[in-house]
């Protein structure tokens, strides 16, 4: 389950399904947010077209999936739910 979102945008679209993050993005977007709040573990989000895959350098870990161009789905995994979820470029 998906418990807290570091970018504000990104929870708006998620509570509202309306958000200033390009609206061409949203679909892709809601269909990661949708697979992360039913994923218990962070292995669940290797899905094909996703490139999942865990960021260095980060404490707590932090795992990123991909949505389209730079941009990103970033996120820490505890105790079975995703928390911190940001909608970022990190390249």
């Amino acid at each position: 389950m998906i418990r807290t979102f570091r970018n504000k945008e990104l929870a708006a679209l998620w509570a509202t399904g309306r958000s200033r993050i390009d609206k061409r993005l949203h679909g892709r977007i809601i269909e990661r947010l949708d697979a992360l709040d039913s994923a218990v573990r962070p292995a669940d989000m290797n899905v094909p077209g996703y490139d999942f895959h865990m960021l260095k350098g980060f404490n707590p870990t932090r795992y990123t999936i991909h949505v389209n161009g730079p941009w990103c789905i970033t996120f820490a995994f505890s105790d079975g739910d995703a928390q911190q979820v940001d909608f970022e470029q990190y390249h």
